[in-house]
């Protein structure tokens, strides 16, 4: 399994601010094997990206001998494959097939895609959607982008995400994916997401051969599942790590592991790289 950071979870990340090839530095100064950038309307990695932007950004990566490993995607938040709008449904399609454009420039194979949402837990002015057109709407979506991420051999992986839909229940997660019989669509399986519902390792060893990419989060319980006030330290929650390895590992699992550490610490987040990367070794079992 390849360790890997998550671009969000640098200061400036989230907001764009960040510059990518010095985030690529750090996460190799940091112990990191490989890191996962973001893609958005705007900021590095966008439809406006050059050809030489991405050229300078793959160089950085092989000077540094880290590897871009998987790419990752909030402007679902925002273009929903399950949208009432029309308008909105066709620019996610239109994003998405950027956004594999450009994974596939990066020489990066997988991808996290949020499959559209019943209501937005962050942003209680966004619309309420009802699950069947949220289902149905999303199946729709997705029949017309894998056969793009098969022909550009980029997998999509659904991401287990707080969108109530598919967040849940893994037999449903399941199914769903299944439905379109192709090795180009999986889950993106995020341990953390998981936590107030299920847990993590009877998730992955049902899942199985399903999961495309993973994310490595931790959650307490007592907390509540309001807003991001569980998410924890590596270590620090609820997740069972020795179970989680174990069924990563009775799966035949061979890819990035990511760390994505959201929120960021109140003073001196940078702090938090260096933990988690000392996290990431103990819970791998890196000497």
């Amino acid at each position: 399994m390849i360790k890997a950071i998550n671009f969000w979870s640098f200061p400036g990340g989230l907001d764009g601010t960040k510059d990518v090839k010095q985030a690529i530095k750090e996460a190799k100064m940091l112990g990191y094997e490989g890191i996962e950038l973001s893609f958005g309307d705007t900021g590095t990695l966008s439809p406006s990206t050059t050809a030489k932007e991405i050229a300078d950004i793959l160089k950085t990566a092989k000077e540094e001998k880290i590897k871009i490993s998987s790419l990752c995607a909030g402007f679902y938040w925002g273009y929903n494959f399950a949208s009432s709008k029309v308008e909105d449904r066709k620019k996610a399609i239109e994003m998405t097939r950027k956004y594999i454009d450009t994974a596939e420039a990066l020489g990066v194979d997988r991808i996290l895609v949020i499959p559209g949402a019943v209501d937005v837990f962050f942003n209680p002015a966004a619309e309420v959607i009802s699950y069947e057109d949220v289902n149905s709407r999303c199946i729709a979506a997705l029949e017309q982008l894998v056969p793009y991420a098969e022909k550009k051999k980029v997998a999509m992986g659904i991401e287990n995400v707080w969108n109530r839909f598919l967040s849940m229940s893994v037999l449903e997660m399941k199914d769903f994916v299944d439905h379109f019989d192709s090795k180009y669509l999986g889950v993106y399986f995020d341990v953390g997401n998981v936590i107030p519902f299920g847990y993590a390792e009877q998730w992955i060893r049902i899942l199985g051969k399903r999961i495309k990419a993973v994310h490595f989060k931790d959650f307490k319980r007592e907390a509540g599942n309001g807003g991001m006030v569980g998410f924890v330290d590596l270590l620090s929650g609820d997740v069972n790590w020795p179970e989680v390895v174990k069924a990563l590992k009775e799966i035949g699992y061979t890819g990035p592991v990511t760390a994505e550490m959201i929120p960021y610490y109140r003073f001196f987040p940078e702090v938090r790289l260096k933990v988690t990367s000392i996290a990431m070794d103990s819970i791998l079992e890196r000497k």
